[in-house]
Parts: structure tokens; sequence; C-alpha cells
């Protein structure tokens, strides 16, 4: 058999399925989001997805060692960009997030969490042997400079996925659990003094709206209420397809942010309790087969290279879905698959064909 036939035999077929699966449940989301005002999100997001489709299976079936030897270049260019965002960003609600590359709007913040990621899985394999204390002030070096850099542009959301990748790591990584545990609880103390001196008035209203969505219902906590009034309305089975009189429909739904941050309320108001439930199955079953993955790993960069994936998606899945039915603030960010981002959904499935990768080149290949 032809080693590149046997490679592409040897996909973890699971992970495939569920990826093309919400990869076609994605696009037809922004559809249903946005067919009555405009479908211009929703031809993009096609397009997308076809340019990153060939892009996954390519990366899939090369060996994820070959990532070693770019890790530097990918974390300084990651690095560049968030500074460059500070000078010469497009500012869309508020926030310069984006880099324009002629027509191509990008976020540098998910090119340097990649490279991030990268890095720590390099740095936490090569000092197994050092004192947990070093180890940990290694990694919040890594993730310093990249994560200040996010929260100043200011995006809370991208800086807070910094942290749950960083936890996840180190656990995997063997550090003692009463290390992890300090240093949650002094994020926990210095909690007061970031939201006092280190987020903006907007970013600080979004929290105080999280922890009572009633404080002020006709202005800052406008969104959260209507998303919470459109997936309740859903019922148990969703009020169906292009139904009348959608709250979607009737635009009380955020309209700069449906086809994104609030699609899973459209989701909600639609297809009801059962498929709000179905689509976050999909996602659990999804991250348990990337856990699946990263326990079969060749080596330990591959397993904490996995473990970073998938912190990263599970802190974006969790943080989206839970600031549409206000348990966690609103933060912005998108929702894998579901929310349009040409460029996150790229950065989304090449982690995945990374994932991939380790799962073909994992012992029974070598």
């Amino acid at each position: 058999m032809h080693p590149l036939l046997k490679k592409f035999l040897g996909l973890n077929w699971l992970l495939l399925g569920l990826m093309m699966a919400l990869g076609i449940y994605g696009i037809y989301s922004l559809y249903s989001a946005t067919w009555m005002r405009d479908l211009h999100f929703f031809h993009l997001q096609i397009v997308w997805f076809l340019i990153s489709l060939p892009i996954f299976l390519l990366l899939a079936v090369i060996d994820y060692h070959w990532i070693r030897g770019i890790s530097l270049p990918l974390y300084l260019f990651g690095i560049g960009c968030l500074v460059a965002t500070h000078s010469g960003a497009k500012v869309v609600y508020g926030s310069g997030r984006w880099l324009s590359l002629g027509p191509i709007s990008f976020q540098p913040s998910t090119i340097s969490i990649i490279a991030g990621i990268i890095m720590l899985a390099i740095f936490l394999q090569r000092s197994r042997n050092f004192h947990p204390i070093l180890r940990i002030l290694g990694a919040l070096v890594i993730v310093g400079a990249p994560a200040i850099l996010i929260l100043l542009q200011p995006d809370l959301g991208s800086s807070l996925v910094w942290g749950v990748v960083l936890m996840g790591m180190l656990f995997a990584a063997g550090i003692p659990k009463r290390y992890l545990i300090s240093m949650v609880l002094l994020a926990v103390a210095a909690m007061p003094v970031v939201v006092d001196f280190g987020l903006k008035p907007y970013q600080r209203e979004r929290i105080m709206t999280f922890l009572d969505p009633e404080i002020d219902p006709l202005n800052a906590s406008y969104n959260i209420n209507q998303s919470l009034n459109a997936i309740g309305s859903g019922g148990l089975f969703g009020k169906g397809f292009k139904a009348h009189n959608s709250l979607n429909e009737l635009g009380y739904l955020p309209k700069a942010a449906v086809h994104n941050d609030f699609i899973f309320s459209v989701m909600g108001e639609q297809h009801g309790f059962v498929g709000g439930v179905a689509l976050i199955a999909t996602y659990a079953l999804l991250l348990l087969t990337g856990f699946y993955i990263a326990a079969r790993a060749d080596d330990e960069f591959g397993r904490l290279l996995a473990t970073g994936i998938l912190m990263m998606l599970f802190a974006h899945i969790f943080m989206n879905l839970g600031m549409t039915i206000a348990v966690t603030p609103v933060t912005g960010l998108p929702l894998p698959f579901m929310s349009y981002g040409g460029t996150f959904l790229l950065t989304v499935m090449i982690a995945l064909a990374v994932l991939q990768s380790i799962w073909i080149y994992r012992k029974r290949f070598r």
C-alpha cells in the first residue's frame, strides 16, 4: 500500500466526521441567522470552508514534528502582529483586534495562541527535569507578552483563553496540583485589581451585567436578556427554520453580532432545547476524541501540543455558549465552526489537522 494512502486511511474518522458535521451545520446556521438581511457572511463562510478543507487534509498527513522548526519564527511573528494592532489595527466595535492584508482581515490573537501553544509544548517537554516553579515561570514568560498585548487591544476573551490553555498544559506537563491551585487562588485575588485598572469601562460593564443581567435591561444588559429570551422561546423542539415572528427575524437579537457572538441564540430559538443539547454533545464528543488522541500520542510533545489545542477549543466553546445563557460574561469569542470568521475557521481546522497528525504518527506508524 502506498504510504500516503496508508496515512489517509489512518485518519481518525470520528474526529473527521465530527469536524465535517460541525462545519456543514455552521454554514447552515449562518444562513438561518442572516437570510432575512444579508447572505454575505454565509457565502464567505462557504468559501473559507472550501479553502480550509484541502489545507486540513494536507497538514493532517504531514508529521507534526515539523512545526518545531517554525515555532520561534511563528511566535515572534504573532507578537509582531499583536504589536502592529496597537498602531494600524482595524477597529471593530471599539476594539483594535484586526489587521488587514489587502481584502483579507485577520485576528493576530488566533495566530499568537497557536504559536504560543507550540512554544509551551516545546518548553514544557525540554524542562521536564526542572523545578516546578522554574517551569511555571518559564511558561508565564512565554504566555505573558502575547496575553498582555491582547488584553491591551482590548480583547478580554482571548486573554482568558490564554489562562485556560496555560493551566491545562501545566497540568498535562505534570506540575503538582498544589502549584496550580496556588496560581488559581492568586489569579482570583488579582481579579479586582485587573477589573479596576486593566479593563475598559465597557468591559467592566459587561462583567457587572453578567453578575446581574437586570441591572440595566434596556442598555448594557439588553443583548444578554434578548439572548435568554430567544433561547427560552425555543422551548423543547424550537420554532423551526424561518419561523415567522422569531426574535431574530424581528431584530431583537443584535444584528451586528447575531452571525458570530450570538449565533447560538439563533440556534436555540430555532431548534430548542433538543437542538442545543445535540450541538453541545457534538462538541463534547469532539473534545473527548481529541483527549483520546492526546493520550495515545507518540511522545510528550505530541501530548502537550494536543492538550493545548483542545484547551483552546474548550475555552472558545465554553465562553461563547456561556455568554449566551448568562453563565459567563460577554467576551466576544467566536463559537468554533458556528460563528462567522474565515481566518478563525482556518485556524481551527489547522489545529484539528495537527490533532490528526498526532493520531496518524502515533507509535504504530513508527
